[in-house]
């Protein structure tokens, strides 16, 4: 879990630096980007990535977040899960890697598939635990 909330972190300083960096180089008003819209249409595409990528740390790494509480405090925990976990973790970095930078989709989604298929096994076989 703190690996994820460390990938999260970086993710989040790199996002600053990207956007601050273009808005910085480009003179753009703070005030001129109050919604996405406006965001969208002020910052282009490949200096908005890591944005995209930290909204994507919301999604299925909050799952991630639950299953691993989940067996923490229910004593499951055991080394399938942990190394699944660590695929995970490992794979989610490689993803936001691909994403913040040269964002070639067949890879970004590859690197998501297996991580997610990872998450997933996680979660099945907490539930089977559970029946």
């Amino acid at each position: 879990m703190l690996g994820m909330l460390s990938l999260t972190l970086l993710v989040w300083i790199y996002m600053f630096v990207q956007r601050g960096g273009y808005m910085t180089a480009n003179a753009i008003d703070i005030e001129d980007v109050r919604s996405p819209d406006q965001v969208a249409a002020q910052i282009p595409p490949e200096s908005s990535s890591a944005s995209h990528n930290f909204k994507n740390m919301f999604e299925l790494p909050v799952l991630f977040y639950v299953v691993c509480l989940y067996l923490m405090v229910l004593g499951q925990v055991d080394n399938i899960h942990v190394t699944c976990a660590w695929v995970f973790v490992a794979l989610r970095a490689l993803h936001s890697l691909i994403h913040c930078s040269y964002n070639r989709v067949l890879h970004r989604f590859l690197a998501y598939l297996i991580a997610s298929l990872a998450l997933w096994a996680m979660v099945m076989r907490a539930v089977l635990a559970a029946m």
